[in-house]
């Protein structure tokens, strides 16, 4: 989908809201605070800006934000977790404003981390932006995959493959995926109005995850850390926009 002036204008509203929701479940992540009480600080942003969540009720998903401490790779359950000093966690919302969407994520510590948790967030974070980088006219969207890839890989850490990143627009997840790991073949040519949400998730051990029995919370299958970090970005003529930014 290529995205007009004026849908990319609601985007970036619908972007500063999820940027604003992350703001304040930062400054809220402090030990001693369960994920509920989390949840609840985002929801405020989101009913304070008149804005809609897009992961509340998503297939039955019953909170505003993800919540993924340490070996929880991606979708999280708010509830009584309780945070602890030396935790990550994982933080992935969006928002949705006159029906156009923005989804982003982060990984913070709690308190001091390890010196592998804090490479770890910062090597992720790392490849997103080598993956945002890639978002130029002209070039193949599977070259964000393989900026992404090289990044985790060659600080010897693991991609995530069974989760990936994805188009969005007026629904939060619209194709085509974005893989973070080259897949062999190099994918759409990206123009000027396309909008993909980009996240890597990257492990400090094996890439494999499992499934837990709430049906959504995922972690390492070998009880590594992992972090995540996402943003929405345009494809312009001047390069990426990032749009879920203050």
């Amino acid at each position: 989908m290529i995205r007009r002036p004026d849908e990319l204008a609601k985007m970036r509203r619908a972007g500063r809201v999820v940027a604003e929701m992350h703001e304040a479940v930062r400054a809220a992540a402090v030990p001693g605070v369960t994920t509920a009480k989390l949840d609840r600080v985002a929801a405020e942003v989101i009913e304070r800006r008149g804005a809609r969540s897009n992961f509340l009720h998503y297939r039955g998903f019953p909170a505003v934000i993800c919540t993924s401490p340490n070996d929880m790779i991606v979708h999280g359950i708010p509830g009584s977790y309780t945070l602890r000093p030396g935790d990550i966690l994982s933080v992935d919302c969006g928002a949705i404003v006159e029906g156009y969407h923005g989804d982003a994520a982060f990984t913070m510590g709690i308190g001091e981390v390890s010196p592998l948790a804090a490479r770890l967030m910062e090597v992720t974070e790392l490849s997103l932006s080598a993956g945002i980088e890639q978002l130029w006219p002209g070039k193949r969207l599977n070259e964000v995959g393989r900026a992404v890839q090289d990044v985790a890989e060659r600080a010897g850490f693991s991609v995530v493959r069974e989760y990936v990143g994805h188009a969005i627009g007026t629904a939060m997840h619209e194709e085509p995926q974005v893989p973070n790991y080259w897949p062999g073949k190099p994918g759409p040519l990206l123009k000027p109005g396309m909008v993909f949400a980009i996240e890597p998730m990257v492990n400090a051990g094996g890439p494999e995850t499992v499934l837990l029995e709430d049906g959504w919370s995922v972690v390492t299958a070998d009880g590594s850390l992992s972090a995540h970090f996402e943003h929405t970005i345009a494809v312009t003529d001047d390069g990426p926009e990032v749009l879920t930014l203050p």
